[in-house]
C-alpha cells in the first residue's frame, strides 16, 4: 500500500510538471511562428463583409506596400536587364501586381479603409539599391530583394486566408496567394537565387553577388 502511495505522489508530480512546459511551449511555438502585425489602434470593425481585424487591415496595407515598390521594380527589370528568365519575372512582377493593386482599391473602398500611396522607407531603400546597381550585380540584387521578400509574405497571406472573418479580405488572400507563388517561381527560374542568404540577413542587405570572372555569376538557367 505504501508503494502504490509513492508511485501516485511521483505519477501526480510528473504531470504537474508536463502541463506547464506543455502549455508555455505550445504558446512559444504559435508566436514565434505568426508574422507579426501593426495595430492600428481601431479595434475590430464589423462590415457588411464579416468582422475587420487589426490584422485584416495590417495585410491589405501590405499586399498595397507590395505593389507601390515592385511594379517600378518589375518595369526596370524588363528595362535594364538582357538576361530573359529576369525580364520574365519583370513582367509577372508587372501584371501580378497590377491586377492585385486593382483589387485593393476595391477592397479598401468596400470597407472604408486609408491605404499607403507611396513605398515604407525600406522599400524605398531596395529600389534606391537597384538603381545604384549595374550588370550582374543589378540581376543578383534584383532577384534576391524580391525573392526574400516573397518569401516573408508568403506566410501572411497563408495565415490571413486560414483565419479572417472578412469575404473581402479572404478573397484578396486567395489572390495573393496565387500571384506571391507565381512570382517564387518566376523568381527562382532565374538561377540567381542565394538561398542560403534568403534566411542569414535581413532584407536591406543581400548577400553580394559573386564577381563577374567567376564561373558562378551567370549560371545556367
Amino acid at each position: 500500500m505504501a508503494t502504490g502511495v509513492v508511485i501516485g505522489a511521483l505519477a501526480f508530480t510528473l504531470i504537474a510538471l508536463l502541463i506547464p512546459v506543455q502549455k508555455f511551449g505550445g504558446r512559444s511555438a504559435a508566436a514565434a511562428t505568426a508574422p507579426a502585425a501593426e495595430d492600428d489602434g481601431a479595434g475590430i470593425q464589423s462590415t457588411a463583409f464579416g468582422p475587420l481585424t487589426p490584422q485584416d487591415r495590417d495585410f491589405v496595407r501590405k499586399v498595397r506596400l507590395a505593389g507601390l515598390w515592385e511594379l517600378p521594380a518589375g518595369r526596370q527589370a524588363m528595362q535594364r536587364s538582357t538576361r530573359p528568365a529576369i525580364r520574365t519575372a519583370g513582367e509577372h512582377l508587372v501584371e501580378g501586381h497590377t491586377e492585385l493593386d486593382r483589387r485593393v482599391m476595391e477592397v479598401s473602398q468596400a470597407l472604408g479603409m486609408e491605404i499607403p500611396n507611396q513605398p515604407s522607407t525600406q522599400q524605398q531603400g531596395w529600389l534606391q539599391q537597384m538603381d545604384r546597381a549595374q550588370g550582374p550585380q543589378y540581376e543578383q540584387l534584383f532577384i534576391q530583394l524580391l525573392r526574400r521578400a516573397h518569401g516573408k509574405v508568403f506566410a501572411l497571406v497563408a495565415q490571413i486566408r486560414a483565419q479572417t472573418r472578412n469575404s473581402m479580405v479572404r478573397a484578396l488572400a486567395t489572390d495573393a496567394n496565387s500571384t506571391v507563388l507565381d512570382h517564387i517561381t518566376v523568381l527562382e527560374a532565374s538561377g540567381l537565387v542565394d538561398f542560403d542568404g534568403l534566411a542569414d540577413a535581413p532584407p536591406g542587405t543581400p548577400s553580394a553577388p559573386p564577381p563577374a570572372s567567376s564561373p558562378n555569376s551567370r549560371p545556367t538557367k
